[in-house]
C-alpha cells in the first residue's frame, strides 16, 4: 500500500538569518563610510601640509621668487613692443634685447630724473626751515601744555615721572648699521642685476619655454595645460594694461590738482602719486606723501586738506570702481579672497607682495579652474 510522501517546502531563511545579514550589511556600510572619511581626512591634510609647505618655501625664498615673478610681470610689459618688432620684421631674439635695452634705458632716465629732483628739493629745504621751525614749535607747545595740564589733574602720575630712572639706549653707529644691512643690500643688487637677463630669455624663448612645458603632462592632458596656459598670459596681459590705464588716469587728476595748488614739480608728482596709488592700503598713505613733502612749508592748511582729500579720493574711487571693471572681470576674484591674499603675500613679501598677490591668486584659480579635482576651489575663490 503506497503511503503519499509530503515533500517538505524548499529551506528558507529564518528571521535569525535576514537579521544577521541586514547586520553584515549594515557593518559593511560602516566600514566603506569610516574608509572615504579617512580618505577625505587624509586629503584634507594632505592639501594643507602642501599649502603650508608652500608657504614657507616662499618665505624662505623669497628673494628668488620675487625676483623670478617680478620678471614674468617685466615680460609680460614688453611682449606688446617685442611683438611690435617682429611685424617690423627683427628677429625675436633681436627685438627681446632691444625691448630689455628700451627699459633700462627708461629706468636709467627716471632714476636721473628723481636724483636731479631731489637734489633741487634738498637745495630748496633750507628756505623753508624758519617755517618748520614755527611749525614745530607750536606743536611743542601745545604739547607742554598738555603735559602741564595732566600734571595739575594726576600729580601722583608726574611725582611717579619725576622719580623715574632716566635709561641711556646705546645708539648703534654708521658703521654697525651698515654692516647689518650689508648681506640685504647685496641680495637686493643681485637680484636687480638678474632681473633683464631673465626678462631677455623669457622673451626671446617664450615659446620653446611653452611648448616645453605643455610637454611636460601626459598627452590626454596636453590640451588642458595649453588652454591654461593661454589663459594665465592673457589674464597678466590684461593685469598689467588695466593697472598701467588706472595709474594714467589718477596720475592726470593728480596732475591737474597740483598744478592748480602751485606745488613745484607738480607733473612729476603727479605721475608719482597716481602710480603709487595703485598699492593696496598702503597706496593711499605712500601717493600722499611726495605732494605733501613738496610743498613743505608753502602748503596752508585748506591746501594739505585738498591734497589729502584727493589722494584719498582717487584711491577709493580706483580701488572700488575702476579696479573691479576694469581688471575684475578678467580675474574675478571675491573680494574676501582678495583681502586673505593681501595679507597673507603681505606678511610673506611684504611691499612686493602687496604688488603680485592678485596676480598670483588669478594664477591659482585659472589652474583650479582647469584641475578636475580642484574645480570646488576655483568656484569658492571666483565672485
Amino acid at each position: 500500500m503506497a503511503t503519499n510522501r509530503i515533500i517538505p517546502p524548499a529551506d528558507k531563511p529564518g528571521p535569525q538569518l535576514a537579521d544577521q545579514a541586514a547586520v553584515q550589511e549594515e557593518l559593511q556600510q560602516r566600514q566603506e563610510a569610516k574608509y572615504k572619511n579617512t580618505l577625505r581626512a587624509g586629503a584634507a591634510a594632505q592639501i594643507t601640509l602642501s599649502v603650508i609647505a608652500v608657504l614657507v618655501v616662499c618665505y624662505l625664498a623669497k628673494m628668488v621668487l620675487v625676483t623670478l615673478l617680478v620678471s614674468v610681470l617685466i615680460a609680460f610689459t614688453l611682449e606688446p613692443v617685442v611683438r611690435g618688432l617682429e611685424r617690423l620684421r627683427l628677429p625675436r631674439p633681436a627685438g627681446s634685447i632691444l625691448a630689455v635695452l628700451l627699459l633700462c634705458g627708461v629706468v636709467w632716465a627716471g632714476s636721473y630724473f628723481f636724483y636731479n629732483r631731489a637734489i633741487d628739493f634738498a637745495h630748496q629745504l633750507p628756505k623753508y626751515s624758519q617755517k618748520i621751525r614755527g611749525k614745530l614749535s607750536s606743536i611743542t607747545k601745545q604739547t607742554n601744555d598738555i603735559k602741564q595740564t595732566t600734571q595739575n589733574i594726576l600729580p601722583g602720575e608726574a611725582q611717579k615721572s619725576k622719580n623715574a630712572v632716566p635709561v641711556k639706549m646705546e645708539s648703534s653707529g654708521a658703521s654697525e648699521i651698515f654692516t647689518r644691512g650689508l648681506g640685504t643690500i647685496t641680495e637686493v643688487l643681485a637680484a636687480i642685476a638678474f632681473i633683464p637677463f631673465l626678462v631677455y630669455f623669457m622673451l626671446s624663448w617664450q615659446e620653446h619655454a611653452r611648448t616645453k612645458t605643455v610637454q611636460l603632462f601626459r598627452p590626454e592632458n596636453r590640451s588642458t595645460a595649453y588652454v591654461t596656459l593661454g589663459q594665465i598670459s592673457t589674464m597678466m596681459r590684461s593685469f598689467i594694461a588695466g593697472n598701467f590705464m588706472i595709474g594714467l588716469f589718477m596720475s592726470a587728476i593728480s596732475i591737474a590738482v597740483f598744478g592748480f595748488l602751485g606745488l613745484p614739480y607738480f607733473y612729476f608728482l603727479g605721475v608719482i602719486s597716481g602710480f603709487l596709488s595703485l598699492m593696496p592700503y598702503l597706496g593711499v598713505v605712500l601717493a600722499a606723501v611726495p605732494p605733501l613733502a613738496a610743498g613743505i612749508g608753502s602748503l596752508h592748511e585748506a591746501q594739505v586738506i585738498i591734497i589729502i582729500a584727493t589722494v584719498l579720493g582717487l584711491h577709493l574711487f580706483s580701488m572700488n570702481v575702476l579696479y573691479p571693471k576694469v581688471i575684475g572681470k578678467r580675474l574675478r576674484l571675491n573680494p574676501l579672497l582678495v583681502t586673505i591674499a593681501l595679507l597673507v603675500w603681505g606678511w610673506i613679501w611684504g611691499a612686493l607682495g602687496l604688488i603680485l598677490a592678485v596676480p598670483i591668486m588669478g594664477v591659482i584659480k585659472i589652474v583650479c579652474d582647469h584641475v578636475t579635482s580642484l574645480h570646488r576651489f576655483g568656484e569658492w575663490m571666483g565672485e
